[in-house]
């Protein structure tokens, strides 16, 4: 049976409807970083996600060919994860998607090393006739984070980010976003095949305690 990361690891990827905090260790990534509106057609975030798919899959399915990575097992691919910021602003901004800045990745499994996502981009290149120099091996470290499911459409989203506002501040906390740490989502269903009312996404902030 191939190894789920959202089974395994539920804490991270399958949180309840109300916030809580959770600790997230290190964890390595293949990630594109742009700026636009995400739902622009064919623009940098929708040319991310493709090149993204593509590189994650040609790692999944390397143990068919000459390329051999040390320790590998079956897996599923991870869900799609995105970093989320817009210069200058603090907190998001829904209404203007086109200033939004984003880093959009995929977990790797830890046996995968940045010389197997190099061969992995150049395999592709040759096979897809493409440029994937944009996707890039990514380490990203959260910490203590509060997180929370959020269902319903990515526009509603000030609902659940207001929730867990209360929640950080009936607690001790404060949000610790900054130039290093995002505002953080995962995509747990397809907005292609979903009605938007039913999308479930991992909203996560990084937090610390309030000082006196």
């Amino acid at each position: 049976m191939s190894f789920d990361f959202k089974k395994e690891y539920r804490e991270f990827y399958l949180p309840k409807q109300q916030p809580q905090t959770v600790c997230i260790p290190k964890m390595n990534f293949i990630a594109v970083k742009g700026k636009g509106d995400p739902n622009q057609e064919n623009g940098e975030y929708k040319q991310a996600l493709e090149a993204l798919y593509t590189i994650a899959y040609t790692i999944k399915m390397s143990y068919k060919g000459e390329h051999k990575i040390d320790g590998f097992y079956q897996y599923v691919v991870p869900p799609l994860e995105g970093l989320w910021w817009q210069e200058g602003v603090c907190g998001m901004n829904y209404s203007r998607k086109d200033e939004l800045c984003f880093i959009s990745m995929i977990r790797l499994p830890d046996f995968v090393t940045e010389n197997d996502v190099t061969w992995a981009k150049k395999t592709a290149d040759q096979k897809k006739q493409k440029d994937f120099s944009k996707v890039a091996f990514f380490t990203y470290e959260e910490g203590e984070c509060v997180q929370c499911m959020h269902i319903g459409s990515y526009d509603d989203e000030p609902a659940t980010l207001a929730l867990m506002e209360d929640f950080m501040e009936a607690n001790g906390y404060e949000c610790a976003v900054s130039d290093t740490l995002f505002h953080h989502e995962i995509y747990l269903s397809d907005p292609r095949k979903c009605n938007p009312a039913n999308l479930k996404t991992v909203i996560r902030h990084p937090i610390r305690k309030k000082t006196a």
